[in-house]
């Protein structure tokens, strides 16, 4: 199993993350990027070799986390390096680093909030590092996962797909104050209709396409309890207008205890991660699975020294990292690489 227990919400202690193999830059703040009624802070990473064009994950923290802890405790930015991708970790300003996910201002779309100053982000970044704006994604824990659903819901326009770790649906906390517990416990319950009309609210007489849906959920999460999972699936297959019968439902997957459910052509996915509570472990590699982004690869740089040699990824078991470490960092699929020593990381 990956090794990343770092969600956090309010009064949630915040378990810090182990080491992973770093990656091979550093994150640089972007300013003026546009509206940003709140004072979000926001970082970029931007790998040396991209892919062309490249595409673009916002990279959403937790609780009393920032966009430097989720940097360097998630496997994105390394995958980075090695897939080609640039990812925007936003820092969230209000106290307590928990998301506006509540506001008004911040569930429509271009009214302000938090999520104006990501959705202006992302369109610096198609304008600025020429990101491919159909491949353009979210993706956070907690807080970060309410986030994710919330721009789902208001930037549908923006966003090709999302992934969800411990969260709520689209408006679920919406009320004065930030902390909505109703919500948090499970009690805020609504029809599929019901809640696919609240979050088409968060972007009235938008027509395009939907953004694809990924959800992860602890059975014995105690901080914002399981039935915020089925919600979730009740909203989305409503939203993108599919069954709420999974076409698949698999046990056992993608690890031992978690079943995993798909709607429709693959629109939605939701795993369900029995024994687990709120501190659910991250799969990158499931989550660029979903996005798409598995078999991306960096373009040839500029000059036309080209990307280099292309190392294979490392199979379940194998090495991955380690100090004096200097084949692929990157994992067959869904396997991911985990920190075993300092001088040891492994696919597993």
């Amino acid at each position: 199993m990956p090794r990343l227990p770092i969600l956090s919400v309010l009064g949630v202690a915040l378990l810090a993350p182990t080491a992973i193999f770093a990656a091979a830059g550093d994150l640089t703040e972007i300013t003026n990027f546009g509206r940003n009624p709140t004072n979000v802070q926001m970082f970029v990473y931007k790998p040396t070799r991209l892919a062309s064009p490249p595409p673009l994950i916002v990279a959403l923290h937790w609780c009393s986390g920032t966009a430097q802890q989720m940097f360097s405790g998630s496997q994105f930015a390394n995958i980075a390096d090695q897939k080609g991708y640039i990812v925007i970790y936003p820092d969230a300003p209000e106290a307590g680093q928990c998301w506006d996910v509540h506001t008004k201002a911040t569930l429509t779309h271009d009214a302000g909030g938090d999520s104006l100053a990501i959705a202006e982000a992302v369109r610096y970044a198609i304008k600025e590092y020429g990101v491919d704006k159909k491949r353009v994604f979210a993706t956070g824990l907690s807080s970060g996962a309410m986030m994710t659903n919330v721009l789902m819901g208001a930037y549908p326009d923006l966003f090709a797909a999302g992934s969800a770790y411990a969260g709520v649906p689209y408006g679920c906390f919406e009320g004065p104050d930030m902390w909505q517990p109703q919500c948090a416990n499970g009690q805020l319950i609504k029809t599929a209709q019901q809640w696919g009309d609240q979050a088409r609210a968060g972007y009235p007489g938008y027509t395009g396409t939907r953004p694809k849906f990924q959800t992860w959920h602890g059975a014995t999460d105690s901080v914002l309890y399981p039935q915020n999972f089925f919600e979730q699936i009740k909203q989305w297959t409503n939203v993108l207008g599919i069954s709420s019968t999974p076409t698949s439902n698999l046990t056992n997957t993608p690890v031992a205890n978690y079943w995993c459910a798909t709607f429709g052509n693959g629109q939605l996915q939701a795993n369900f991660a029995n024994g687990v509570g709120h501190e659910i472990w991250y799969r990158e590699g499931d989550v660029l699975d979903f996005f798409g982004l598995s078999s991306l690869t960096p373009a040839p740089g500029p000059g036309g020294e080209g990307p280099g040699p292309t190392l294979p990824p490392v199979a379940q078991w194998g090495q991955c990292g380690g100090i004096n470490w200097t084949g692929s960092t990157a994992c067959v699929s869904p396997f991911v690489c985990t920190v075993i020593s300092e001088w040891f990381s492994q696919c597993k």
